[in-house]
Parts: C-alpha cells; sequence; structure tokens
C-alpha cells in the first residue's frame, strides 16, 4: 500500500464514522461562543456572511445535542430547525447538523451547496455550487469525507464513499466518485489526479 493511501485511510477512520445526531460533535477543544468566534473571524468578520450564518446553525444544532434532558432540549431543537431551513431558503446552503464539521472551514461565496457528507476536516474552503452527496439510493450512508486543508473548486461535486487527503485542491466542475490522494490537484469528470502539490 502506498503511503498517499494510509495517508488517506488514517484520516478517514479518525472522521469518517457515520454520525447518528444523538451527540455534539462539535469540536471539542474550544468552548461553543469561541468556537462561533473563530468561524467569525473565519469568514473576514462579516456577521452576514451565508457561509458563517449556516455554520453557526450547524453548530447550535450539535450544541443542542449536549444538553442531557430532552424537554430541555425542545426549543432548542425548534430553533434550529427554524434556522437550518431559513438557512437553506435564503442562503441557498444545505448543511445538516449530522456531517461532522472542524474548524476554521469557509463556506466561499454561497448558494446551491449541498453538504451531506461523512466529516469536514479543518482549514476547508467550499465554493459556491458544491454537492457532497450518496451515489446511489442504494448505499443511503456513503458519503464523502474531506480532510484537513482541502481547497475545493466551484460547481464540484463529491458522491460516495470516497475521501479527500490533506490539502488537496479538487478544480472547479470536477466530480469525484473515487478517492483522492493527500498533496494532490485533481480535476475532471469524472476527476483524477492532474499534478503533485508540494506538501
Amino acid at each position: 500500500m502506498s503511503q498517499a493511501q494510509n495517508d488517506i485511510d488514517s484520516g478517514a477512520k479518525l472522521t469518517a464514522d457515520i454520525n447518528d445526531g444523538a451527540q455534539n460533535r462539535n469540536p471539542d477543544n474550544l468552548r461553543f461562543w469561541n468556537l462561533i468566534g473563530e468561524d467569525f473571524r473565519t469568514h473576514d468578520r462579516d456577521i452576514f456572511a451565508q457561509g458563517f450564518c449556516a455554520l453557526f446553525w450547524h453548530r447550535v444544532g450539535n450544541w443542542r445535542m449536549s444538553l442531557p434532558n430532552k424537554f430541555l432540549r425542545l426549543p432548542f431543537t425548534l430553533l434550529y430547525r427554524i434556522g437550518a431551513k431559513l438557512t437553506q431558503w435564503i442562503c441557498g446552503i444545505d448543511l445538516p447538523y449530522t456531517v461532522v464539521v472542524g474548524r476554521r472551514v469557509k463556506l466561499e461565496h454561497f448558494g446551491g451547496m449541498i453538504l451531506i457528507g461523512r466529516a469536514i476536516g479543518d482549514d476547508v474552503i467550499i465554493r459556491q455550487n458544491t454537492t457532497f452527496g450518496v451515489a446511489s439510493p442504494a448505499a443511503p450512508f456513503d458519503r464523502p469525507t474531506i480532510g484537513d486543508g482541502v481547497d475545493i473548486g466551484t460547481g464540484a461535486v463529491l458522491i460516495g464513499n470516497v475521501t479527500v487527503g490533506k490539502n488537496a485542491v479538487i478544480a472547479a466542475n470536477a466530480v469525484v466518485t473515487r478517492d483522492i490522494p493527500p498533496d494532490t490537484v485533481a480535476g475532471g469528470m469524472p476527476a483524477r489526479v492532474l499534478k503533485q502539490r508540494t506538501p
């Protein structure tokens, strides 16, 4: 097995389990408001940035699961559902709280983002009209895992149980249907590795 494949496999094992939504999966090394502040700074301190709004409601959706009593959680669940739905309608971003999202993720621009993956790592940039999802209704839990430092271009489609390795770049309009090794640039339909990046 190559070193690149080893890197993909080790990264996938850290974050790619299916999140059933029963617990708070926000990054555990920051308190909630510190995490919100970091997301705010990541989105250029723009409180009206659509990407920041989407992440805010995603973080709220996870935070509420840390409340032990379901009756105490109920008003926050209602608030989350309203906020998440408004984010879909107004911002054009669907990011369910069951997607495990790391720190300093930037949803650059907005609109047409359907981000239903397993996990998104730290320091990831995702641009408009990007889709993460399943490749077939017969495999509803086969969803993409995005490694740390990945840069995803406009209009990219990542489907199925694929892993994008650390610091990879996915070109605009690429269709990713298989694993992409770390430190590479991938593009095309279906996507293939175009060149190696310097780590």
